[in-house]
């Protein structure tokens, strides 16, 4: 853990209750404070610190945000200035009884420590305009049949913008192949401090079909022949998403596993009329067991070096 760790600077699980943030605050403040720990060099930059970790944990929507983003995420959103946004640290370190010490750091700007009263345990040198942090973006997984994929769908969403239960009817457009997202601008969570809301993200989940499988803008299937024809060749009919039904050749001497490719038979892109491949697997079938006549035959051909 980076020592940005907020819950690891106070001590506390990330299951801790705001009571037990509290007392861990205390505890740390009562011994690293400046009028408590004069001649600790390191006791400055502590006492920031565990300040800093208390303003974010023990504020219900920042912890939120701290969870959701994880340290390195919430740093980049949150200035200094955000994080101590609507503590009033004097009255905490009354009620914990540490006094209006007040001391600075830094050379040409950067951080002023200030205890005073009414005061953020933090100043900042120079102005500093306020940041405003996006919302943060939505998620929802919504399942397609491949059918649905291939023409495009009308779905309707169901998911929390705000806090509150929303309903969309969003058209799918053909071609949302499985992990594809599909971005609703503006749906997301709102932001904060007058901050744009996050965006909404439809992600494909393409169900199991009983014929095809997909694999990105390829279909492919399965269709078993006989021994005779794999030595012979033959010709088998294949489905596809179209409702079309091709005839594909199968040469003599095919071997089992042969892929063979159905060129624009697959699933359409979203972009442009171009479509992925639909690919045969060819499953040679052989019997495990024979009839005495095919024991025979089986037996002729091995004598005729087949």
């Amino acid at each position: 853990m980076s020592e940005s760790d907020y819950y690891k600077i106070l001590g506390v699980s990330k299951n801790a209750s705001k009571d037990e943030i509290k007392k861990a605050y205390r505890k740390l403040a009562m011994k690293y404070h400046p009028d408590h720990a004069k001649g600790d060099g390191g006791a400055e930059e502590r006492f920031k610190k565990i300040s800093e970790a208390y303003a974010v944990l023990g504020d219900d929507e920042k912890r939120r945000q701290y969870d959701t983003f994880g340290s390195n995420g919430f740093q980049q959103r949150f200035s200094q200035e955000d994080i101590f946004r609507g503590f009033d640290f004097s009255e905490i370190l009354k009620e914990f009884g540490l006094g209006g010490t007040s001391f600075a750091r830094g050379k040409g700007g950067g951080v002023r420590f200030s205890f005073g009263p009414g005061s953020s345990p933090f100043g900042f040198h120079g102005p500093s305009p306020e940041r405003q942090v996006k919302g943060q973006d939505l998620v929802y997984e919504i399942p397609l049949t491949l059918e649905e994929v291939s023409k495009g769908t009308t779905k309707k969403v169901s998911f929390h913008h705000g806090g509150q239960a929303r309903n969309l009817t969003v058209k799918i457009p053909k071609g949302l192949i499985n992990g594809k997202k599909l971005r609703l601008a503006g749906k997301g969570n709102p932001g904060l401090y007058g901050g744009p809301p996050g965006d909404l993200y439809i992600q494909s989940k393409v169900v199991e079909d009983p014929v095809f499988a997909a694999q990105g803008h390829d279909l492919s299937l399965n269709r078993e022949i006989k021994i005779s024809e794999a030595l012979l060749g033959t010709t088998l009919s294949i489905p596809t998403l179209e409702n079309k039904t091709l005839n594909l050749t199968v040469p003599p001497g095919t071997r089992h596993k042969t892929r063979m490719r159905l060129a624009g038979h697959g699933l359409p892109h979203m972009k442009g009329d171009g479509r992925g491949d639909l690919y045969v697997n060819i499953l040679v079938n052989i019997p495990k067991t024979l009839t005495a006549r095919q024991k025979k035959l089986a037996e002729e051909l091995a004598e005729a070096g087949l």
